[in-house]
C-alpha cells in the first residue's frame, strides 16, 4: 500500500510543528508498510462511516482506505479536540 496526501491534508502537515510533522509521517509510513492499514486504525461512525482514523499522539489522521488501487487517502489531520468538526 501506498500512502497518499489530499492537497487540505498537505497543507495541514506543513502548518504542524516539525516535530509532530515527523511523527506523523513516520508513523503513516509504518501503516503503508503493513498487509492490511485496518490493524492500526480505527473506523469511525457517525457522518463519517468510511473513513478510518490513526491515532499519533493528540493527533489524528483521518483516512480513506482505497483496496483497489492500494492506497491510504489521507483526508485531514488535525488536533484532537478539532478534527471530529
Amino acid at each position: 500500500m501506498k500512502v497518499v496526501f489530499q492537497e487540505k491534508a498537505r497543507k495541514q502537515l506543513l502548518n504542524l510543528d516539525k516535530a509532530v510533522r515527523r511523527r506523523i509521517v513516520d508513523y503513516m509510513t509504518e501503516v503503508s508498510a503493513l498487509a492490511d492499514p485496518r490493524t492500526r486504525g480505527k473506523s469511525l461512525i457517525g457522518n463519517l462511516v468510511g473513513f478510518w482514523r490513526y491515532r499519533v499522539g493528540d493527533y489524528r489522521v483521518l483516512c480513506r482506505i482505497k483496496d483497489e488501487q492500494l492506497e491510504v487517502l489521507v483526508v485531514a489531520i488535525g488536533h484532537r479536540k478539532d478534527i471530529y468538526n
